[in-house]
């Protein structure tokens, strides 16, 4: 069985190594020169079960007005009158509701579950090194109302089996001392023992070598311009460097997902919202955190790996621009540098911005599409794809070979936007 994956991402690069195992003749094409380098190179590295929320909720429209009108909320729209985001942000809207929120939370929460087995599964088994830090992550709170609110809000993910504990800022302290001088900012902590985070980028490297030996190849400098069909079949794929064929082929090219489905008539409701990100050298390990987490005030994001920190924030709907200003990083630096003042040379920053594949709902979308026998989709995983990207290429091999998935595949089914 011949298979194509679109995409050299975290969610490619896992999806090929099951169709790989399962015995299938797997190429991998990518328009980079190698894997990981476009989303998968810039998100904050946490690998969150216990931060799965749906960001459509009813706290959502109140934030985008309020980014209209120039405050700086952590979701921010630039004003635009692109017909796809107008029917993406309709479709968004209608599940700012508790119930939608409630399960779109839980979908997300049972795949992110099953995904991080699936992920210590495959770095055990095949020895791949990630910088993976497995104490948990630390959700930070900077007023005790806040964290009374986030407690309550958490208990949707303990009453379905996440285990989380409350800390005090000495509770904080001593299982991150990078957080012992915090007290005048940090009132307290939520700790989510099982969370953890890591190198995506570096995960796929070395996911790919493995590959590689199991027989996958890998094709770069390719870009992907549409699909061929006959009768409800891909008949072959138009690149720039030609036409490719395959039995199967896998979309996984993220937030450039829609533009090949929709050359066969399949519009699927993936929207980029860019992500800015800030990696920095450590030059003073005592004084740098050695767990990750996200403050809950600002919405900054950060992990340790090895001897770099890793910080990210903000989800702009700017459409397909990559663009940043020094200004864009203001929140993820006067962050930084009010929790890790002497943990590293702030100004020596490197930063940089990528796009997060979104759906309305957010549930990524997996499976086999309606109108094709032979294209299924792995995308759209939000700002969590490297904590959903082992368990729902799992799921995709399991559905390619007719195996029943561990995880329900109904909040993931292959849909549309709806006009």
């Amino acid at each position: 069985m011949r298979t194509i994956v679109l995409g050299g991402g975290i969610v490619g690069v896992t999806t090929a190594y099951y169709l790989a195992k399962d015995g299938h003749e797997v190429t991998v094409i990518d328009r980079q020169d190698t894997v990981g380098q476009e989303a998968t190179a810039v998100n904050a590295g946490l690998i969150a079960p216990a931060h799965c929320f749906a960001w459509a909720s009813p706290a959502a429209p109140k934030m985008l007005i309020k980014s209209l009108f120039g405050e700086k909320t952590s979701i921010r729209v630039k004003p635009t009158l692109s017909p796809r985001f107008l029917w993406w942000g309709l479709q968004f809207l209608r599940e700012c509701t508790s119930s939608r929120a409630r399960i779109n939370t839980l979908a997300k929460l049972e795949l992110s579950e099953y995904s991080q087995r699936k992920l210590v599964e495959i770095a055990t088994t095949e020895g791949i090194e990630y910088d993976g830090v497995n104490q948990g992550l630390v959700y930070l709170y900077r007023d005790e109302a806040e964290l009374e609110l986030g407690l309550m809000k958490m208990e949707l993910l303990t009453s379905h089996g996440q285990k989380l504990e409350r800390l005090s800022i000495e509770e904080l302290a001593r299982i991150d001392p990078a957080f012992a001088g915090a007290g005048d900012t940090i009132v307290g902590a939520i700790h989510a023992p099982n969370d953890a985070s890591g190198n995506s980028e570096k995960y796929s490297r070395n996911l790919m070598a493995r590959c590689k030996e199991l027989g996958v190849e890998f094709k770069f400098g390719i870009t992907a311009e549409k699909f061929l069909q006959k009768d409800g079949h891909i008949t072959g794929l138009v690149t720039d460097h030609g036409t490719m064929t395959a039995d199967n082929y896998v979309l996984a090219l993220g937030v450039g997902s829609p533009f090949l489905s929709r050359s066969v008539g399949q519009d699927i409701p993936v929207y980029p919202a860019k992500g800015f990100s800030v990696t920095i050298d450590i030059t003073n390990k005592a004084a740098a955190p050695t767990l990750g987490g996200v403050d809950e005030k600002t919405l900054v994001a950060w992990s340790p790996m090895g001897d770099k920190l890793r910080i990210s924030s903000t989800a702009q709907f700017s459409g397909y621009d990559k663009s940043h200003k020094p200004s864009d990083f203001d929140n993820i630096l006067n962050t930084a540098r009010e929790l890790w003042p002497d943990a590293a040379d702030w100004d020596t920053a490197r930063m940089t911005a990528g796009l997060r594949p979104m759906t309305p709902d957010g549930p990524p979308i997996i499976g086999k599409g309606p109108k094709h026998d032979n294209l299924y989709y792995n995308t759209g995983h939000g700002h969590m794809g490297w904590t959903m990207a082992s368990g729902s290429s799992a799921m995709l091999a399991d559905i390619i070979a007719g195996r029943t998935p561990e995880v329900s595949t109904e909040p993931f089914k292959v849909r549309s936007i709806r006009k």
